[in-house]
């Protein structure tokens, strides 16, 4: 399986949406955590579910956190509850949304509280 990541960061890489079947292959590249930003059922009935992700993911090793985000409006609340996971979290970690673009927006308004 391919993966496409983005880096951001020395150790914090973005991806458009994953699949439970990614999990092992995000493993195998490295990561330690994943945060996905993206809510259930926003693409519709075929996009896997956080609970599917969350459960491929534990099998893999990884630290899973859910952090559902909208694509056009990251709330002050949710930007700092990002912050905290980002400090928490097992490094590489890697972030993921539809596009990739909302993790990486999350990410950089994260970087500006401080």
């Amino acid at each position: 399986m391919s993966l496409t990541v983005s880096p951001i960061a020395a150790d914090i890489c973005v991806a458009p949406q994953l699949t439970p079947d990614a999990m092992a292959e995000v493993a195998r590249q490295g990561f330690r955590s994943v945060v996905n930003n993206r809510p259930d059922f926003e693409g519709g009935a075929d996009q896997p579910t956080s609970a599917r992700i969350e459960a491929a993911a534990i099998a893999a090793g990884l630290v899973y956190r859910y952090l559902p985000v909208a694509g056009n409006y990251q709330s002050p609340e949710e930007i700092a509850a990002f912050a905290a996971l980002a400090a928490e979290l097992p490094r590489p970690l890697l972030l993921f949304c539809r596009s990739g673009a909302r993790s990486t927006k999350l990410y950089f308004a994260a970087q500006a509280l401080g």
